[in-house]
């Protein structure tokens, strides 16, 4: 039909065998961690990492009417590199703000994160990026990793916190440094970590929530 598109156009995800794969296993992943780790409360997450720079992120805004608003815009390939792990259960989120991504910089990322639950069994859901199965990644004795289908970021839940990240703290802004953009970042993510509720209605997927396997 002259016109039409298709709801995939839309920006809706496409549900694929993968991600099909993924939502029909899940209890029984979590539950063999269970099994296995008994002895400590477990704490599922999802992990990713964002990259912000200083290309700036040029979108609508509000503007009287009759007037047509006017945004500065730039180009400048300067980036630094959010790491973030979040309980989509109840909205607990550990973040850093790291100048690369790459197996030494995730290797610190998830010690930080044991060192914040150290009394807890961390299952970590992360996609399957070279630096995440990398054989010199180290980790953590209180973590178990489990991967997410390849090509399906409809999976991760942290794919919304970097949505709400640029729609919130970085539309029609333009800086002058990369210290300017990691301090926004930083901003941005102690905001959304001081704010577990927030974090908790972006990346409560029902699929993911409606277990009850959490640390309490």
């Amino acid at each position: 039909m002259d016109g039409a598109r298709s709801r995939h156009d839309l920006g809706i995800p496409r549900v694929t065998p993968s991600s099909r794969s993924l939502l029909k296993k899940f209890p029984e992943t979590v539950a063999k961690v269970v099994q296995n780790e008994g002895d400590k409360p477990l704490r599922v997450m999802f992990q990713d990492e964002g990259r912000f720079g200083r290309i700036s992120d040029a979108r609508h805004c509000w503007a009287p009417a009759g007037v047509r608003p006017e945004v500065p815009l730039q180009i400048v390939r300067e980036y630094t590199y959010a790491f973030v792990a979040l309980s989509p259960h109840d909205g607990i989120m550990d973040s850093l703000v790291l100048p690369e991504v790459n197996t030494k910089m995730m290797s610190l990322f998830l010690s930080e994160v044991a060192s914040r639950h150290q009394d807890e069994c961390i299952l970590m859901f992360m996609d399957q990026a070279g630096w995440h199965r990398a054989g010199d990644l180290k980790i953590p004795e209180n973590m178990r990793i489990q991967w997410l289908p390849c090509y399906c970021p409809q999976c991760n839940p942290v794919e919304h916190i970097w949505d709400e990240i640029r729609e919130k703290w970085f539309p029609n802004l333009v800086f002058q440094s990369l210290d300017g953009v990691e301090d926004k970042l930083v901003e941005a993510l102690a905001s959304l970590e001081n704010n577990a509720g927030k974090v908790h209605s972006l990346t409560g997927f029902d699929w993911i929530i409606s277990l009850p396997m959490i640390a309490t």
